[in-house]
């Protein structure tokens, strides 16, 4: 059998507890006007800033994603950022190691500025400016 792409594998299970131990958070980087998720750690992207486009912005492994998380435990889709009327909110896409807001595994739920988001192995910060 041909070696598969990270891409084309399954996703692998992952837990909150199989955090690896940091030695200080990185600065958070000061984004723009508007909505970020600031990547906090995870795959060696702390720092990195992504700015939501249009009504929905989509977070998974798949190289189509608008925020691709490069790492077997993200799902290809994840999970959907949705703009609505009375702000942002964060969907899980059906993901086998779930979408987290501040440590609690949500199906949906609105984000506030400062919430934290963990996506696989990811963490990520929302931020309303």
């Amino acid at each position: 059998m041909p070696d598969e792409s990270i891409t084309e594998q399954a996703t692998l299970k992952y837990s909150l507890d199989d955090e690896e131990k940091e030695h200080g958070q990185p600065p958070l980087a000061e984004p723009g006007g508007g909505v970020s998720l600031v990547v906090r750690s995870g795959g060696g992207r702390a720092g990195e800033i992504f700015t939501p486009a249009g009504k929905e912005t989509s977070i998974g492994r798949s190289p189509d994603s608008d925020v691709f998380l490069d790492d077997i435990t993200v799902s290809r889709n994840h999970a959907l950022l949705v703009r609505k009327a009375d702000g942002y909110y964060i969907q899980d896409q059906g993901s086998l190691n779930g979408t987290y807001v501040n440590r609690v595994r949500v199906e949906t739920q609105k984000l506030y500025d400062g919430d934290q988001l963990q996506i696989g192995k990811y963490k990520l910060t929302y931020i309303e400016r």
